[in-house]
């Protein structure tokens, strides 16, 4: 007879336990806790990043300045006594479908006539051609509630800041033409949505200044026009560029006609 053999599988259930296991497991949860903290750091700063960056991109490009067109004015003694130039220029500006305001005090406007190129701020701006750690670069006898007062301002005066300089070549004026909300104001120069305003920009020749023209306009220069360094004869090419503090940059170029005959008002742009 065959001997009956009898199979046994041996259980072993026992585990390695120990300081040496607890260090181990202690050790693993330390560096997911680390792991974890890291990553919800990192995501928090780049959620942060990412909502400023998409804010300053909305406002880059919501932000637009739009000329609608561009009227020049000569200065004259009467209707049949003019200039030879153009000595003032109108932009009727307004903002593009759906910008963001635009604050005009930060607008800085560049105007030149293929020889002479001005850097023109906003008449009430305080501290583009202010003295170092002073608020003094506002134009001299700059109103904040008469435009008109503004604008014979900019044309016949001189402002001492950092320097001595006429007004004509270094600002610019504004009067507001449609302002439903009664936001915009000459000390507080926001446009909105909707909002359109006359942008003053002086551009009187030297010849018309030494000429000593009372009128430009309705506006009375009796006190005696001050010459921008420009030059606005028939046939000039004129570039102008109005560079918001934030937004796309807006571009308005024309060549003037070959005679401005006898008009007091020429259109130049569009």
């Amino acid at each position: 007879m065959k001997a009956n053999k009898t199979f046994s599988i041996k259980k072993d259930n026992s585990a390695q336990v120990g300081i040496g296991t607890l260090i181990i497991f202690i050790a693993m949860v330390l560096v997911a806790a680390v792991a974890a903290a890291v990553l919800i750091q990192t995501s928090g700063t780049l959620q942060q990043k990412a909502q400023s960056t998409g804010k300053q991109a909305t406002q880059e490009v919501s932000s637009n300045l739009i000329v609608k067109n561009i009227e020049g004015v000569r200065a004259k003694n009467t209707s049949t006594d003019m200039s030879s130039t153009i000595d003032l220029l109108r932009l009727k500006v307004g903002l593009n479908v759906g910008s963001a305001p635009v604050d005009v005090n930060q607008v800085v406007i560049t105007i030149t006539d293929g020889t002479t190129a001005n850097n023109l701020v906003y008449a009430g701006n305080q501290k583009s051609y202010a003295s170092i750690g002073q608020s003094n670069g506002a134009m001299n006898g700059f109103s904040s509630t008469d435009p008109a007062a503004n604008l014979r301002t900019l044309l016949t005066g001189t402002t001492t800041a950092s320097s001595t300089f006429n007004n004509c070549d270094h600002y610019f004026t504004v009067d507001k033409i449609r302002d439903e909300d009664a936001s915009f104001s000459q000390s507080n120069p926001v446009m909105n949505t909707g909002d359109l305003i006359n942008v003053y920009i002086a551009t009187t020749s030297a010849t018309a200044a030494s000429e000593g023209y009372p009128f430009v306009s309705t506006t009375n220069t009796s006190a005696g026009l001050k010459a921008s360094g420009l030059n606005l004869v028939p046939r000039t090419v004129v570039n102008i560029i109005l560079t918001p503090e934030s937004g796309v940059v807006t571009n308005a170029d024309f060549v003037t006609p070959s005679s401005y005959g006898v008009k007091e008002t020429v259109q130049l742009y569009p």
